[in-house]
């Protein structure tokens, strides 16, 4: 045994490092909180259509050769930037969404051509893309007991400074009277501070997939082989540990657990809803702007209105948290009922000609999106490991852009169909009608299955009759129980912070 002495005298010398270390990951965790803050403060955003009308570029221009670059652009930088993010740990990926929002604002106040206004449209993807980047960050700072935690409090700051971003916007322009000109170079000198900020971000020392940690303890079967040579000859020996390395390797057994986990039906569902039903949620809001300009020209509460929908927005996500049902024989019809008011909302917004109407639509149909994201995200990430989860939302990122480009090559752009801003809401209003449907057939057919069995089917995990939130708590305490062991009873001890100080490995998705 070790003597008390020693046994003080190492505990006198670990509490003041644990102490600098506490207080050292909160002010880190802090700074990024108040640059996500800062990053999305850009009061000329909600204003982009409306000034670039002024600007003497027509609708047509507008809706069929300036927006549908974006979509082409965030598909071609999408997987890049991924991968980028993750090999140059993060700081760099949002340096450079900084500096690509400089190149966006100044294109916008200096360009004047349509050329000008495609490639600033471009730029803008490659900040979309770097949003991963700020999401991904915060698990690579802090103990994964704190994921949960630190993910709220991060994803918190982003909706916090849109929601203030948007209601300044709308402030200067309505109170203030002053040009979208002046907003957008406003908007720029925000976003040039946001820069500095970004310069002064901690590099973390991994990440999640090219920069990781120590593997797990114990040798591979490429290390056996070569610790315990057998009578074969060198090349084959050496032909053997490639092999092995590769079969070892941490992408193909990520590659490997992904194809088994992807027969599970509720993640098969789930994927299919984020990468059929974001597409569709994006286009809206590609083009909404547009559609309100040519509803009602006098007008402009675009900032009121992403104010209002970004706080509608932040409710029904925290609401769907505490959402409790059985989600194993229910999530079909939730699904179908919810795309059923989103093709409602987008029928509104198109058929009835009256402004008013279109905003409480649009701010209707973004809170409908967002209640599902929550439990999407959950149902998601609920079965996998952190790092096959970040793959998961990777690749449904990816399927999303790829359709949402070919919708805008085929109805938006000149070169397809060339649609007026009006009539590819009609054909939006089509698709999300028969996603309602199709998802309502499959919620009757799984009806149909279950009358016919006469019993009900054996819940799949404890978690199906609690809400997210219950679950995770529950999930967290269960791999703290795991990890420490049987212990005698005693009164659940709180952190510095005041917080249950649980321990486990919850990866929660934080996106716009």
């Amino acid at each position: 045994m070790v003597p008390t002495g020693q046994v003080a005298e190492k505990q006198a010398y670990e509490e003041p490092r644990q102490d600098h270390e506490l207080k050292s990951w909160r002010c880190v965790v802090f700074y990024l909180c108040f640059f996500g803050f800062m990053a999305q403060l850009r009061p000329g955003e909600s204003f982009i259509t409306p000034f670039l009308l002024e600007r003497k570029f027509t609708k047509e221009q507008v809706t069929n050769e300036i927006i549908p670059m974006l979509p082409y652009s965030h598909l071609a930088v999408l997987v890049p930037v991924f991968l980028l993010t993750d090999y140059l740990r993060y700081k760099p990926v949002l340096v450079l969404q900084c500096l690509s929002f400089v190149c966006v604002w100044l294109l916008l106040l200096l360009g004047t051509s349509v050329v000008h206004m495609q490639l600033m449209e471009v730029f803008y993807s490659v900040t979309m893309a770097a949003r991963i980047a700020y999401s991904s960050y915060i698990f690579s700072l802090v103990h994964p007991s704190r994921y949960q935690r630190m993910a709220s409090y991060s994803r918190a700051a982003v909706l916090l400074g849109v929601f203030i971003s948007s209601v300044l916007g709308q402030a200067l322009v309505t109170v203030g009277h002053i040009s979208t000109y002046t907003l957008n170079c406003v908007s720029l000198g925000f976003i040039l501070f946001s820069l500095v900020l970004s310069l002064f971000l901690k590099r973390p020392k991994r990440s999640l997939f090219f920069n990781r940690s120590t593997l797990a303890r114990g040798a591979l079967p490429c290390e056996l082989d070569q610790m315990h040579p057998g009578p074969d000859r060198p090349e084959t020996r050496k032909l053997d540990r490639m092999l092995g390395t590769c079969r070892d390797s941490f992408l193909v057994r990520m590659l490997s657990e992904l194809v088994e986990n992807a027969r599970q039906p509720q993640l098969r569902l789930w994927c299919l809803w984020w990468v059929f039903n974001s597409s569709g949620y994006y286009l809206i809001t590609y083009y909404v702007h547009v559609l309100w300009r040519s509803t009602d020209s006098s007008l402009s509460y675009n900032g009121a209105v992403d104010a209002a929908s970004t706080l509608l927005s932040a409710i029904t996500s925290f609401s769907a948290g505490f959402l409790s049902i059985r989600w194993t024989l229910w999530s079909k019809l939730v699904i179908a009922g919810v795309i059923a008011i989103q093709a409602s909302l987008v029928f509104c917004m198109f058929q009835i000609r009256d402004i008013w109407v279109c905003y409480v639509t649009f701010v209707l149909f973004r809170g409908a999106y967002q209640f599902l994201v929550p439990i999407a995200t959950f149902q998601i990430a609920s079965s996998l490991s952190k790092e096959l989860c970040a793959l998961v939302f990777g690749i449904n990122t990816f399927l999303a852009t790829a359709l949402k480009t070919c919708i805008t090559l085929v109805v938006s752009d000149k070169r397809g169909l060339g649609l007026q801003v009006r009539d590819q809401f009609r054909i939006y209003f089509i698709y999300f009608l028969m996603l309602s449907i199709t998802c309502f057939a499959w919620a009757g057919l799984d009806g149909l299955r279950y009358c016919q069995r006469g019993r009900h089917q054996p819940l799949a995990q404890a978690q199906e009759l609690r809400s997210p939130l219950e679950t995770s708590v529950q999930a967290i305490s269960l791999q703290d129980g795991d990890l420490r062991g049987p212990q005698p009873s005693a009164p659940q001890l709180l952190s510095e912070d005041g917080m249950e100080d649980d321990r486990g490995d919850l990866r929660v998705e934080a996106k716009a």
